[in-house]
C-alpha cells in the first residue's frame, strides 16, 4: 500500500471510530432530553462520521486503480480526508456548543460571535473544490489506467 492508500485506511478508522463514539455522546443526549432527541449538530456529527469511513474506503479504492503519480494521488486523497475532518469539526464544535440547528442560517454563529459571510462562502467554495476536485482527480485516473 502506498502512502495515500495508508491516509485514506486509517481515516476511514479514525471517522469510524469517531462515528462510533459520537453515537455514544448522542444517546447520552436522548436519554436526558424531555423528547428523547440529540441536539441536531451531534446527531449530524454521527451519521457524517460514519459516512465519511465509507468514504475514504472508497477514496482508498480509487487511489488503488489510479494510474496517476503517487503525489499527485498523495494530494488528492489529503485534499478530500482534510475537509471531511473539516467539515466533521464544524459539526462538532455546534454540537458541544449547542449555538444553532443551522449553520447556514445568517447571521452565521459560532458561539457567542457572528462569522462573516464572506468567511462561509469561502470555507464552502474550499471544500467544494478539495473534496470534488480531489476526488475527480482520482476517478480520472482510474479512467485511464
Amino acid at each position: 500500500m502506498d502512502l495515500a492508500q495508508k491516509i485514506a485506511v486509517f481515516a476511514a478508522g479514525g471517522f469510524f471510530l469517531a462515528g462510533l463514539s459520537f453515537g455514544v455522546w448522542k444517546y447520552a443526549q436522548i436519554a436526558r432530553s424531555p423528547k428523547a432527541q440529540a441536539s441536531a449538530y451531534v446527531d449530524i456529527a454521527h451519521r457524517a462520521a460514519l459516512m465519511y469511513a465509507f468514504a475514504c474506503l472508497v477514496v482508498e479504492r480509487f487511489v488503488h486503480l489510479s494510474a496517476l503519480d503517487a503525489t499527485v494521488e498523495l494530494v488528492a486523497v489529503v485534499a478530500q480526508v482534510g475537509f471531511f475532518a473539516f467539515g466533521l469539526s464544524t459539526y462538532v464544535i455546534h454540537g458541544l456548543l449547542r449555538d444553532t440547528d443551522n449553520q447556514f442560517a445568517r447571521p452565521h454563529k459560532l458561539g457567542r460571535a457572528e462569522l462573516p459571510p464572506a468567511l462561509m462562502v469561502a470555507s464552502m467554495v474550499a471544500l467544494v473544490a478539495g473534496e470534488l476536485g480531489g476526488f475527480a482527480v482520482l476517478f480520472w485516473g482510474a479512467l485511464i489506467a
